[in-house]
């Protein structure tokens, strides 16, 4: 694995990045995580979050802590990762249907109201944006990005771990990797 290459794992939310996440670290990746939010019933096995990614657009001081280690952003954030590094993003993908039962779940146990935008407005939302970021990514030549299907990665894992070691560059326990996933956890199966 490069040492000077920040590894990114992205998606929307409730796309599986936290589970990724888990897999990177198995396999012996570092991360990039502050500890912060800690795990919850939507998240059981944390969320494996580094807080100032939040602020990347005016807080970029922390990139150089990055290199050679795996760091989780939302897709939204990816558009102001500056040209003076190398990326290999994760991006983390997952039926639609699926993610947004899991928000609805989270909001539910979290007490907040589930009806403020409908279903369909959500996913044409997600959808555009998931077009806006495939356009950045494809305009960025220090960015590569590697497409994982949560749904495939649950359904047959060792190919996905396999497909992510390569991309990596190699170094990562396969094994391990697989043994993080907790398919208990696959909880809004559509």
């Amino acid at each position: 694995m490069k040492t000077d290459t920040i590894n990114i794992v992205s998606g929307l939310p409730r796309s599986g990045t936290s589970l990724m996440m888990s897999m990177l670290e198995a396999g012996g990746l570092g991360l990039l995580i502050d500890g912060i939010r800690t795990p919850d019933e939507d998240n059981p096995k944390g969320y494996f979050e580094f807080e100032r990614v939040r602020q990347i657009e005016h807080d970029q001081a922390w990139l150089p802590d990055a290199q050679g280690k795996a760091v989780k952003m939302i897709a939204e954030l990816l558009r102001h990762l500056p040209a003076t590094y190398s990326y290999k993003v994760i991006f983390m993908r997952r039926s639609m249907q699926e993610i947004l039962a899991s928000q609805r779940q989270m909001l539910i146990r979290r007490g907040e109201p589930t009806d403020k935008v409908s279903d369909e407005v959500m996913a044409r939302l997600y959808a555009g944006h998931l077009q806006q970021v495939q356009e950045w990514i494809a305009q960025r030549p220090n960015v590569d990005v590697l497409h994982i299907s949560y749904n495939d990665l649950l359904a047959d894992p060792t190919p996905q771990a396999e497909a992510i070691k390569q991309f990596l560059g190699g170094g990562l326990d396969v094994e391990r990797m697989v043994n993080a996933i907790d398919p208990s956890l696959y909880r809004q199966r559509q």
